[in-house]
């Protein structure tokens, strides 16, 4: 983390300014400029938390915000403590507390036992830029506070970072979700990471949501969730080019459009657009190419010297392979619409299931267009399997999507989610 002071600015200000908002110290509008009323707030946090009161947000604040921010501290029990007053120093529940700890029991615990206590904050901001960092955090606040979670890595990407993977339910009917193949659109990201943490919190609960019984989804089925296909090009757009970036001279090489990465990049970090790049009618997307003004890697739409030429979409390929995954979803952005068919491979009930989630988000379904015809993961799903598989373009607007339209995204697919592992 960069050290933030006044006068900052970028995704590490955003964080701080969306956790201090959480914790009691306002700094208003989450805008990733640190001005004085953050730094007031930042103040204000370091006197209440025993840290020098300079404004600065350094390591030893970092330390503290990464408390907050992982979701959870490590407590160990000193005299006279119940969960009850524990839950209430930490603003949190003991049902929070008890899920967090499997086989405690409540009613007795002990001097010196180490208790994983959860935050009474939710582990996903969607105020944020969200960045891979963010999420590998989220996951392990996730799993520490949901240990019944299976987390796991579907492989790498071309710079070595994890292709997380989180499976919701133990239940034989199998789906899987991904999101972010195109890295201006790491909305979709914060889509399913969201969704993966309240259908937690619902199952811990015994809660429901839309009406659906959460505990009865994750008993008849298995939700994978791979939120970030493309971690190397989400870092890109977000964190910006780096010169120790092995790809750097490449990158500046490549990015033709005059305009900054932040705007223009869909690609992975070696210019392939991985939603091009596999095995389903590759070659026909291939020559599309030249029509679509591309001579090769650049920020949209190159797919690569050869199907499945870059890890990325491989260990998707993989993973899928590895599972019996009834329907699945590849989350982009933008236009509210919902793809469902693949050279008219796919089998009759997927517009049937189109349809039913068309009437759930109020979402249009249509056929795709040329430029986005061929080589993704969705055809190649149909392609492989002559299941249902489906693109589904959430928001509206110029690509990236901004923050600000999250929350009507999530509204519009929740009931997606949930229905996909049922249909």
């Amino acid at each position: 983390m960069q050290v933030l002071r006044l006068g900052s600015v970028g995704p590490d200000v955003k964080l701080a300014q969306s956790l201090l908002n959480k914790i009691g110290y306002p700094v208003g509008a989450v805008d990733g400029i640190y001005g004085t009323r953050t730094r007031q707030a930042v103040i204000a946090f370091q006197r209440n938390n025993g840290l020098v009161a300079d404004g600065i947000v350094g390591p030893a604040t970092w330390s503290v915000f990464e408390q907050f921010l992982r979701g959870y501290a490590i407590y160990y029990v000193r005299p006279g403590d119940t969960l009850y007053n524990i839950a209430g120093r930490f603003y949190t529940s003991v049902n929070s507390i008890v899920t967090a700890n499997p086989g405690i029991n409540p009613n007795v615990i002990n001097i010196g036992q180490r208790l994983v206590v959860p935050y009474g904050i939710d582990v996903v901001f969607t105020d944020i830029d969200y960045t891979y960092e963010i999420m590998e955090r989220d996951i392990q606040g996730l799993k520490a506070r949901y240990p019944f979670l299976e987390t796991g890595v579907a492989g790498t990407s071309v710079l070595g970072r994890n292709l997380y993977y989180l499976r919701l339910g133990t239940g034989p009917r199998q789906v899987f979700y991904n999101a972010a193949h195109h890295a201006i659109e790491w909305i979709t990201t914060v889509l399913l990471m969201k969704f993966a943490e309240n259908f937690l919190k619902a199952y811990s609960t015994g809660s429901r949501i839309r009406g659906y019984n959460v505990r009865e989804i994750w008993n008849q089925s298995s939700i994978y969730i791979v939120p970030m296909v493309n971690p190397d090009g989400v870092d890109l757009v977000l964190n910006g080019l780096s010169p120790t970036n092995p790809y750097y001279a490449d990158l500046l090489r490549w990015n033709t459009t005059g305009r900054p990465f932040s705007q223009v990049w869909s690609a992975n970090i070696r210019g392939v657009d991985l939603n091009r790049n596999y095995p389903a009618s590759w070659e026909e997307a291939k020559a599309q190419e030249e029509a679509l003004g591309i001579f090769g890697p650049g920020p949209t739409r190159y797919g690569g010297p050869y199907p499945l030429s870059e890890p990325e979409s491989s260990a998707m390929v993989s993973f899928t392979r590895t599972h019996d995954f009834r329907l699945a979803l590849a989350y982009h952005s933008q236009g509210r619409v919902i793809y469902w068919n693949y050279l008219n491979l796919a089998p009759p009930e997927s517009l049937t299931i189109a349809n039913a989630f068309a009437r759930v988000s109020g979402y249009i379904v249509l056929d795709v267009p040329y430029e986005a015809a061929y080589a993704g993961y969705k055809d190649w799903f149909i392609q492989e399997y002559r299941r249902p598989g489906f693109t589904i373009e959430v928001g509206l607007g110029q690509n990236p999507l901004p923050i600000s339209q999250f929350n009507t995204i999530y509204n519009d697919n929740e009931e997606i989610l949930l229905l996909a592992s049922l249909i």
